[in-house]
């Protein structure tokens, strides 16, 4: 009988221990714990409850009773008379019949939480010799209804379900801190994702928008070379990668890349890597579109070369402009009869025009625009660069 009973408990244990996995939150593991214990005990009225020390308070995730309801988060638990706080202050098993409940109550001058059972067993949940909770079982019709040794059999499986409360509690604060790191990866500018040889493993929205594609899974498996002008292209930017993380353990540089529509831009790559041994193993990297910021460098660039153009006419203007009325005066003085000839008169009036002309085309320049030259160079278009 005492090894099936052992066979039993292990049962129990591995079933428990399974859950951990199996289970998506704490509430499902709880009701798996509930009715794993129900093999080897009267599980009719279980609660789990949890110890907040730094709140003196404690809460009940779990709470099965015939009697009450299950009741709030309880603060100042410490001044309460209650046999959970014994256990959790004691940090050992603790088995009550109904006359000591009633006299535990009476000794420390509060009323009884809840109804008084005939019996009531309690384990404390110690992780790293802190109690973090207490399980505990009742019944409030026989007095005999648990032995010495079901308290025994209670604290061993105690045990248990603390460590497999605490791997799901790390579990989900695990999970939450993904989630938050996931989001602050999704509202990034710039679009991010994680490598494996150079395959897509994982892409944020960013990634998506930026080379045009529907979806993540488009990325998802796929090699790298997928977004890269050619295979070329894709052979180089991995030699500069390959370089840069086995001396330094990060790639830093900007690289042309190809859109879903086959569309080009330039961007700007961070590669870093966890594995010396292995760079191209396991690569986060972030990509940044900065075409448009070459447009603007380009565009800022021209407007340099544009106010050098107007500074320089200007100048030009500002000296043709002098000696040219004063041919234009001397010029007046031939107009006598017999001094010189009306044809080389007209001639100079109208080199002395065409001078103004191209003082009035200098000073409308609006943009910079250039022509080739003899001597294989190129100089301003007047004509073109004027309004």
């Amino acid at each position: 009988m005492e090894k099936r009973d052992d066979a039993k408990t292990l049962e129990v244990l591995f079933e428990i221990s399974e859950a951990v996995t199996h289970t998506r939150n704490l509430d499902e593991l709880y009701k798996v714990i509930h009715r794993s214990l129900g093999k080897i005990l009267n599980v009719d009225n279980l609660y789990i409850a949890l110890h907040h020390e730094e709140k003196d308070s404690i809460s009940f995730p779990y709470y099965v009773d015939e009697k009450d309801e299950i009741p709030d988060e309880i603060f100042n638990f410490s001044q309460t008379a209650s046999l959970t706080g014994k256990v959790i202050q004691s940090k050992k098993p603790l088995i009550f019949f109904e006359q000591d409940i009633i006299d535990f109550a009476k000794k420390q001058n509060h009323e009884i939480i809840g109804t008084a059972s005939k019996i009531w067993l309690g384990a404390p949940f110690i992780i790293k010799n802190r109690v973090i909770g207490v399980i505990a079982i009742q019944n409030f019709i026989s007095s005999t209804a648990y032995e010495p040794k079901d308290l025994d059999l209670l604290n061993t499986i105690s045990q248990h379900i603390g460590l497999a409360i605490e791997r799901k509690e790390s579990e989900k604060k695990l999970l939450n801190q993904q989630q938050v790191l996931e989001t602050i990866l999704e509202s990034s500018p710039v679009g991010i994702c994680l490598f494996e040889n150079r395959v897509f493993k994982w892409v944020n929205a960013e990634m998506v928008t930026m080379f045009g594609y529907d979806s993540k899974e488009a990325f998802t498996g796929q090699s790298s070379q997928m977004v890269y002008a050619s295979k070329q292209a894709y052979k180089e930017a991995g030699a500069i990668i390959q370089k840069d993380l086995t001396l330094g353990g990060k790639a830093d540089f900007d690289f042309e890349l190809k859109r879903r529509d086959g569309t080009l831009f330039k961007a700007h790559i961070i590669l870093t890597g966890s594995s010396p041994e292995n760079p191209l193993e396991n690569t986060i990297a972030t990509f940044a579109d900065i075409s448009l910021r070459e447009i603007a460098q380009q565009e800022k660039l021209e407007k340099e070369k544009l106010q050098g153009v107007l500074e320089m006419a200007g100048a030009i203007c500002h000296e043709i402009n002098q000696p040219l009325q004063v041919i234009l005066g001397y010029s007046a003085l031939f107009e006598q009869p017999g001094s010189i000839k009306a044809k080389e008169i007209k001639q100079i009036k109208y080199q002395a025009t065409r001078i103004g002309d191209i003082t009035k085309r200098l000073s409308k320049i609006t943009r910079y625009k250039t022509i080739p030259y003899p001597g294989d160079t190129k100089i301003v278009d007047i004509w073109g660069s004027s309004s």
